[in-house]
């Protein structure tokens, strides 16, 4: 049981830096395609919006095991504000979550492992683990009525993966990868470009969780040398150190939230 109106979890502060993105990515529109037309045709898997799970062997994992990590999903979101808005962690998302029905649990940020979050979530932390080329993984909360409008990822060097975790059963919940429309299923996997531009819509009463994890695309060289040289660029910008520092203040105030919590 929790004590009433004494505990409060602050959102870090957001600030007038804290929307400017780095150069390469504000300068996007030039960069990016070019950047994108690189890297594909060296491309070990289809440059399709949607791809087939079974190219992908280490998603037979997450599949076997996906009640386990429903359970641990299911029971860190049971404590009030362990998921923080996504605008309010990841900067880079702000101009696409507009409000707080999009919410996240960060187990590993843009390279950066969240221990204390990977330790509430064991069995999920052993296998997104084994993720080659793993970016980010978290799980993603999409509450009734939310829309992420359309828009597109950042590199052609990623893609990204959601394992169902709580699928509504009602229509109203899909979403379009360029021209395909995709939805979920409990304990199957999604895998897509984000390069495509992509939309999402949860018009139901319940609430969608998933396992998301971005990870690099199967590369020939040249292309994969150039993907992992524009993601380190990424990595290293003061915009994504803004992220993963407002990560770590969210786990820190969770885990002050865990010593709050009357046993």
């Amino acid at each position: 049981m929790y004590k009433d109106n004494k505990v409060r979890m602050q959102s870090p502060k957001r600030s007038p830096t804290l929307a400017k993105r780095p150069f390469i990515l504000r300068q996007g529109k030039k960069i990016r395609p070019f950047l994108n037309r690189l890297i594909a045709p060296w491309s070990l898997v289809p440059n399709t919006p949607v791809l087939a799970s079974e190219q992908f062997n280490w998603t037979e994992a997450l599949r076997k095991k996906w009640p386990m990590i429903r359970e641990e999903a299911l029971t860190v979101l049971r404590t009030p504000k362990s998921a923080p808005a996504l605008r309010d962690v990841s900067p880079d998302h702000m101009r696409i979550a507009i409000d707080d029905r999009w919410r996240s649990f960060f187990l590993i940020g843009y390279g950066q492992r969240i221990e204390e979050n990977l330790r509430r979530c064991p069995a999920t932390a052993s296998l997104v683990e084994r993720i080659p080329g793993l970016n980010s993984a978290f799980f993603s909360i999409l509450h009734p009525g939310a829309h992420i409008p359309r828009h597109t990822g950042v590199t052609k060097g990623l893609l990204t993966c959601h394992l169902g975790l709580q699928v509504p059963r009602e229509d109203g919940l899909h979403m379009k990868v360029g021209s395909q429309d995709a939805t979920w299923h409990e304990g199957e996997v999604l895998i897509f470009d984000d390069t495509w531009p992509h939309e999402v819509w949860n018009d139901t009463n319940g609430t969608r969780i998933v396992l998301l994890c971005q990870f690099e695309r199967p590369l020939r060289q040249p292309g994969r040398a150039i993907a992992r040289m524009f993601l380190a660029g990424i990595r290293r910008s003061a915009f994504v150190s803004q992220a993963q520092k407002n990560i770590e203040q969210w786990g820190a105030a969770f885990d002050n939230l865990d010593t709050e919590v009357a046993p």
